[in-house]
């Protein structure tokens, strides 16, 4: 019998170990408002790139206010990189205030394809900022047609020819912008150009606020490469979320106390294995975590933290520590030895 044929034999009866499946997410497209008022929806995208006189690329960043069709801003860039997106948003929200959501389709910087829920460390921030997320389907921009029309002036206008350099092609920018929102008058405005219904919003930009879980135990900080260290255990979460605080939930299991995150305990992977310094580029910043040996019959706290216990997990009315525990605590106190095997000497009290 040939090799091939065995393990399909073998795989037909459950023995082969296969690896596992990565479940990805898939761009969907969101529920589409329609906005009545000003900084009801904003709409943002990249403009297709286009040469300019010097041969480099010229990627424009375009957002606009749907209700009013106000052209808040066109930034031209040399790449998609979120670091200049990010600094164009503050500039627009410390100018305009903050809109109540934003649409976007699912290309990077907007939308991460390998991210946590196609997530992506802009949509993360907007989020964090109470914006919220909207998206067109993959291959259907006729759902933000009014943005893409407004490409289309752009284009005629604004990119033929193009700039000699990124500095010109920006100055043709300014000047779009600006005739685009005092002096074009528009049909489905009644003839109004965007100048006479635009308001800025209410809503000011403060910066980020802190997070507050109030019904969690205790808050976790997502590490550089993207997870979350927490009684022996790392958690793999998502590089879009690192610095970012999570809520951590404890749950009583068979096994003694333990820790969970019920935000991403469906989402994510965890092994048993310590944090350990990594050397790749991905993961350089997480380092491991100031933990105690666990306690033998306690897999959810250390001796450090059990003693203590002045975090955010209050103990039940009623309860009683293990003989254990008390065991431990006799040994904190009097200065009793342990034994070479781990176990402390039994002391009475």
């Amino acid at each position: 019998m040939c090799t091939c044929r065995r393990r399909a034999v073998l795989d037909r009866h459950g023995l082969v170990a296969h690896a596992r499946q990565r479940h990805r997410y898939r761009a969907e497209g969101t529920a589409l408002s329609q906005a009545l008022s000003p900084n009801d929806l904003w709409c943002a995208d990249f403009k297709g790139e286009f040469k300019l006189g010097d041969g480099r690329y010229c990627y424009p960043l375009t957002v606009t206010d749907q209700a009013s069709r106000y052209l808040l801003a066109c930034e031209a860039f040399e790449s998609t990189k979120e670091v200049g997106v990010f600094e164009a948003f503050r500039r627009l929200f410390a100018e305009y205030g903050l809109p109540s959501a934003i649409r976007s389709d699912n290309g990077l910087p907007f939308a991460n394809p390998n991210g946590l829920y196609n997530l992506s460390k802009l949509s993360v921030w907007w989020l964090r900022l109470g914006i919220a997320l909207e998206r067109i389907r993959p291959g259907h921009p006729q759902e933000n047609g009014r943005h893409e029309r407004m490409h289309l002036t752009l284009k005629k206008e604004a990119t033929r020819p193009p700039g000699r350099n990124i500095l010109q092609q920006q100055a043709r920018f300014d000047a779009f912008v600006s005739e685009f929102n005092t002096e074009r008058p528009h049909e489905a405005l009644a003839m109004k150009v965007p100048l006479d219904l635009y308001t800025p919003s209410a809503r000011r930009y403060n910066w980020l606020p802190e997070i507050d879980y109030p019904f969690h135990d205790r808050d976790a900080l997502v590490t550089h490469c993207g997870r979350i260290c927490i009684y022996r255990k790392t958690i793999n979460i998502s590089t879009v979320l690192a610095g970012q605080k999570l809520g951590i939930k404890e749950s009583t299991t068979a096994f003694g106390s333990s820790a969970s995150c019920t935000m991403i305990s469906d989402i994510s992977t965890s092994s048993r294995g310590p944090c350990k310094p990594s050397a790749t580029r991905s993961a350089r910043g997480c380092h491991p975590c100031g933990r105690c040996v666990l306690l033998p019959m306690s897999p959810g706290w250390t001796r450090k933290n059990w003693w203590a216990r002045r975090d955010s997990n209050p103990q039940p009315s009623g309860y009683e520590p293990p003989a254990l525990t008390i065991e431990l605590q006799a040994r904190r106190q009097h200065g009793c030895r342990v034994r070479r095997n781990g176990s402390p000497e039994r002391v009475s009290l």
